[in-house]
């Protein structure tokens, strides 16, 4: 083995000696060349190399000077190859614009040559940048038309590119059939030209789409396949891909023992790597493997450790496999409160990944016409010309030359004619001046109301923003349970068990619906309060109800220490506003922590306390809390997520009752925050 890698260390040195070598001879030639086409043509094959080898930097600069030699002989050719050098090495450097320019540039100018080469060359490039682009329309029309030409004229190289091009856009357009088409087709044509890596990248993207396609025992033929093609010494990311997939493919036929082979064959192989995408891979296997056979101690380890590296590398695909393995694990120990947990996370992901994903786009893809716009596009190439043969004949026409003079006596005449109307309407634009600034402190005084009800509807808009916040919890509870039993998660006899709990979050939603529905109805016309007297103590055990099970969830002490007293106010205002209060005390509080729920008599007034040990609000942010436009929100102790209006619709609320409230906080130890309320109706 040692032999064998010193003898490829050895002919590796040897080539890059001989090309660099090359390239010497080239610089050397073309120092003492004649500037003539040879010239343009060597410097073609000097840049060649240097693109070969990665100089992309000295490559750009003999492209810029082989473009003027090749302007100053008018030679196209070079003018079209130096182009399409100058757009493939934008490329490399991800400089879409200025790659799409020389592509097009090019093109142009194999157009003019009748290079029907040329152009299909430039069309597989362009259909290669768009594919990775996200363009997929745009660069399977490319692709195709190049295709056709390759096809005719054997150029396996530029098929190879060109079909794995377009098995790529057809792969991400959701068009499987065509992807596996083209796939294979890829295939057959790198196998002609012994394109060692080309035939593994095929031959594992075939096993992916039928692994997709739920053709199980396909997928398993060709993973085996790539398993036997690849060099272990040199190809050890593809191993340590390809193990994982194929111990999760013979899973699904439930052969454990071919499963359990080479799931452990992939998880040690990717742990000594130290591969991460890889050991992520096999971890969420090796938990699925291990939950079909009830080893569910380690599945949890596995599926946790899983989890840490899908969120370190941000792989959302195996992310999304990890919280669907942890529903069952959960729902299989029936901890039915965590499945709850993992459910939610799955379904807030699939819907992220839904969103990013690119739209389908349409099958019936037409070929781009290489010939189209042939000749408008040589009449462009040939416009300076014209332009400069006409300045020839402009001075020796005499017609012309009166007709501008006779122009330019009518401009006089109507410049003079402007200048006497101008000095007319003087007087009249002073006067519009005048009625303009009356109609500007009209507009000003439309301005300020068009603001004030503005802020009216912005008030409302937050609020409702708020009280639809406060109800997706008891509503996505109850979706839980529901998708538990649609999923078979659970069974009928265990779903009978959790009714009681299912119906109390279905009475707390339809009371927290009712409130809203009968204030919205009396408030729609004007925010005016409609006080009355109410018990505060009524309110406060309406609300903790509300979120008892997310305090059980984070094991947090709830301490009710209120007492019966009335208070003046609106009370649907003063219930959205207790209710923030509580659930923010809940968000911010960590497992253990404690919150009480207080009112007393304070010189006549309501004092109420809603007080947290949890995590407690820095200096700096107490002052962002109650701002309405700075919309500040952070993240609960469980990445519960607010809407950054709660405290600031809280602190209209209050106000329009008549009342305030403020906040004490120390980082790390709590929060109090108190609202002072009227208990009697206001003497006229």
């Amino acid at each position: 083995m040692k032999q064998l890698l010193t003898l490829a260390v050895c002919l590796s040195s040897l080539f890059i000696f001989s090309q660099n070598e090359r390239i010497d001879d080239l610089t050397v030639q073309l120092t003492f060349q004649n500037q003539d086409s040879t010239k343009v043509d060597m410097s073609l094959m000097l840049i060649n190399e240097l693109y070969a080898i990665k100089d992309y930097k000295m490559a750009l600069r003999y492209v810029n000077l082989t473009t003027k030699l090749s302007e100053k002989l008018n030679y196209t050719k070079g003018l079209a190859e130096s182009s399409y050098f100058r757009a493939l090495i934008y490329t490399k450097r991800n400089d879409y614009f200025n790659a799409i320019d020389n592509y097009n540039r090019s093109k142009k100018y194999y157009l003019q040559l009748n290079d029907t080469l040329g152009v299909a060359k430039v069309s597989n490039s362009i259909g290669l940048l768009e594919i990775k682009r996200g363009n997929y329309t745009i660069g399977l029309q490319n692709s195709l038309s190049a295709i056709d030409i390759f096809e005719k004229q054997d150029l396996n190289n530029e098929l190879s590119s060109a079909y794995n091009n377009l098995a790529e856009a057809y792969f991400k357009t959701n068009q499987i059939d065509k992807a596996i088409e083209f796939n294979f087709k890829a295939l057959a044509v790198r196998q002609q030209i012994n394109d060692t890596n080309g035939i593994n990248e095929s031959t594992k993207n075939i096993a992916d789409l039928y692994s997709i396609r739920k053709e199980h025992r396909k997928a398993i033929e060709y993973y085996e396949k790539v398993l036997e093609l690849i060099n272990p010494d040199t190809d050890k990311d593809l191993r340590g891909e390809i193990l994982p997939k194929l111990g999760s493919e013979y899973l699904e036929f439930n052969e454990y023992d071919k499963a359990s082979m080479y799931l452990s064959e992939g998880l040690k192989y990717n742990r000594n790597q130290g591969n991460d995408e890889g050991l992520l891979r096999a971890l969420n296997a090796n938990g699925n493997l291990n939950l079909q056979k009830r080893k569910v101690k380690l599945a949890e380890l596995q599926l946790n450790e899983a989890y840490v590296i899908a969120q370190k590398i941000d792989n959302k695909a195996e992310l999304l496999k990890n919280y669907k393995l942890h529903i069952a694990l959960d729902s299989t120990r029936g901890y039915f409160q965590n499945a709850f947990f993992w459910q939610n996370k799955y379904y807030d992901l699939k819907d992220l990944i839904a969103k990013e994903e690119q739209p389908i786009f349409s099958t019936d893809i037409e070929p781009v016409d290489l010939n189209e716009g042939k000749n408008t596009i040589i009449d462009d190439l040939n416009t300076d010309d014209n332009r400069t043969n006409g300045k020839a004949s402009w001075f020796n026409n005499p017609l012309i030359l009166y007709g501008a003079i006779a122009a330019l006596a009518i401009l006089l005449t109507l410049l003079l004619v402007n200048w006497l109307k101008t000095k007319k309407h003087k007087d009249t634009i002073v006067e519009q001046n005048n009625k303009l600034a009356q109609e500007q402190n009209l507009n000003k005084k439309l301005t300020e109301q068009t603001l004030h009800l503005e802020e009216e509807i912005e008030v409302k808009d937050k609020l409702f923003s708020i009280v639809s916040h406060d109800l997706k919890d008891s509503i996505s509870s109850i979706k839980a349970f529901l998708d538990l039993l649609k999923e078979d998660s659970i069974t009928k006899e265990e779903f009978r068990e959790l009714i009681p709990e299912l119906s109390e979050n279905a009475n707390n939603a339809s009371s927290l619906l009712f409130n809203l529905l009968n204030w919205s109805k009396s408030q729609m016309q004007n925010l005016e309060p409609k006080p009355e007297l109410f018990n505060i103590q009524e309110v406060f055990h309406n609300k903790m109800a509300l979120v008892e099970q997310k305090v059980e969830d984070k094991r947090i002490v709830l301490i009710d220490e209120s007492q019966r007293d009335f208070i003046y106010a609106d009370k649907s205002m003063v219930e959205i506003v207790i209710q923030n209060l509580i659930t923010n005390a809940v968000k911010f509080s960590r497992t253990g922590d404690v919150i009480t729920v207080s009112n007393q008599d304070f010189n006549g007034k309501a004092l109420i306390c809603v007080e947290d040990t949890g995590v407690g609000i820095s200096r700096e942010n107490i002052d962002k809390l109650f701002n309405a436009n700075k919309n500040f929100t952070t993240v609960g102790t469980k990445n519960e997520k607010g809407t950054g209006l709660g405290l600031s619709i809280a602190k209209d609320l209050v106000e329009l009752n008549s009342g305030k409230i403020w906040v004490e906080s120390t980082q790390n130890v709590g929060s109090k925050f108190f609202i002072e309320l009227p208990k009697v109706a206001p003497q006229a």
